[in-house]
């Protein structure tokens, strides 16, 4: 395949990188955070790299005596050749100064070696003829993956430097300047400083039947409204039905008419009405199912920087799948794809919410059915990795008339939104209004709230 060429490399800058670490012991430092042994081409250079490594990570002494004497005690030392070739390295160079330039040209060939490694394969499977199509997509999108985060070294910023910045970035909220996060689309909430912030994973959980879908995609909406471009990863349902259910919340048409009934002439006017603001708004659907959390990062990534994606929803989350972990521990899958969530908003300083199915221990509960943090589905460390926690809980649904709590209010129509865990905010639970017919949820006016007695959650006290 490559009709005799040589792979990509530059033994005189590895030579002159181990050259540099036998003669300096502060030189490890510079480098150790962005080689890896494979970065080398030569097997002589990884076998004597690797015992390098060890014994600095040791805390051993690097030169030219210490490292001989691993390589001997390892058997390693004819593979290298001879001792004396050892001692031509530090030949090569009279001090460290350059060794990191060297070190990223090292890395550079690695990448690209990797690169025609991962293709090379890609191309033998392509040619199999019971490939699947999907696979190879996914496979290859894993790959590129892998190579965008073969690691650089980090940047250190220092304390004094970010706060002035930081001062001056709260003082621009305080005046209105910047938001601190997009907002919900329900008032009591964005009173209490819950709102949806950049790196901020938020789990939105719920039972099924409950609407946490539809919620999903009123948050959705309410955000690409105020300009910011959205983008919802619907695992569970085609795009065709999350359109569906848009049209019927904007033009407040029930959902059976876009299944079984139809549309008349009059309410398909109505609809073409209430979504003409769909042709403005920055809002995408990716409907990939089964998606594995590895094809979601190199897919937020290419949306981040092709449409400037702002936020992301995901529905739902224990519907991907991850491919580092298979016929494993499934406990161990979701808390890979929760961790692997929490890392793509972090790198792409977005918020993203991921909605979460509860475990029927809700349904096996005594009274009423309000959900905690433990019910979260294989929760692993899912909870442990949300910066919040936000349930939805509608106890009409269980065949209750009043609330346990708001003065035994009737509960028809209406639902409690739940902030079980806010690492960066207060906790908190209110009642919204809740409309079947249309899946929609809405701010309930305050007339409607005034003679009630609105509980919050405290830290020390969740319910």
């Amino acid at each position: 395949m490559n009709q005799g060429r040589i792979p990509p490399q530059a033994l005189d800058f590895e030579e002159a990188i181990l050259g540099a670490l036998l003669i300096d012991g502060r030189a490890p430092e510079k480098v150790l955070d962005i080689l890896s042994t494979e970065s080398f081409y030569k097997h002589s250079h990884q076998l004597i790299f690797k015992a390098i490594l060890e014994l600095y990570t040791g805390n051993q002494p690097v030169d030219l005596l210490s490292v001989s004497k691993r390589l001997r005690e390892k058997n390693e030392i004819q593979q290298v050749g001879t001792e004396a070739y050892i001692i031509e390295l530090t030949n090569k160079v009279s001090s460290s100064a350059r060794i990191d330039y060297h070190a990223r040209v090292v890395v550079q060939k690695f990448v690209q070696r990797q690169i025609i490694e991962n293709s090379a394969r890609l191309i033998d499977l392509a040619y199999q003829e019971k490939s699947d199509v999907f696979d190879l997509l996914e496979t290859a999108y894993a790959d590129l993956n892998q190579v965008s985060e073969i690691s650089v070294k980090p940047q250190e910023v220092s304390v004094s430097s970010l706060i002035d910045p930081q001062i001056e970035k709260a003082q621009q909220i305080y005046r209105g300047e910047i938001k601190p996060g997009i907002p919900t689309p329900f008032y009591r909430m964005n009173a209490k400083g819950i709102n949806w912030r950049p790196s901020e994973l938020i789990i939105l959980a719920a039972r099924p039947g409950m609407g946490k879908t539809a919620l999903m995609l009123m948050y959705a909406k309410h955000a690409a409204k105020l300009g910011y471009p959205t983008t919802v990863f619907s695992l569970e349902m085609s795009a065709e039905q999350l359109v569906n259910r848009m049209i019927s919340s904007e033009a407040r048409l029930t959902g059976d008419k876009f299944t079984n009934v139809g549309l008349t002439p009059i309410e398909a006017d109505q609809a073409h009405k209430a979504t003409r603001v769909f042709n403005e708004i920055p809002l995408y659907i990716e409907d990939t199912p089964a998606i594995s959390i590895e094809l979601f990062k190199v897919i937020a990534k290419r949306m981040k920087s092709k449409l400037g994606i702002k936020f992301i929803l995901v529905d739902y989350l224990q519907l991907m799948v991850s491919k580092d972990i298979r016929g494993g521990n499934r406990e161990q899958e979701i808390s890979k794809i929760s961790s692997g969530l929490k890392a793509v908003a972090k790198e792409l300083k977005i918020p993203i919410i991921a909605l979460s199915q509860l475990s029927r221990k809700v349904e096996e509960r005594s009274g009423h059915k309000r959900p905690l943090l433990s019910d979260i589905r294989e929760s692993g460390t899912v909870e442990q990795d949300a910066d919040m926690v936000q349930f939805i809980y509608r106890p009409e649904y269980y065949g209750f008339d009043n609330w346990d709590d708001y003065n035994g209010a009737d509960c028809a129509g209406q639902a409690e939104y739940i902030i079980a865990k806010h690492r960066n905010g207060s906790l908190a639970r209110n009642l919204i209004g809740w409309e079947g017919k249309f899946t929609n949820f809405y701010d309930l006016e305050e007339p409607q709230l005034n003679n009630l007695d609105l509980p919050e959650i405290r830290d020390d006290n969740p319910f």
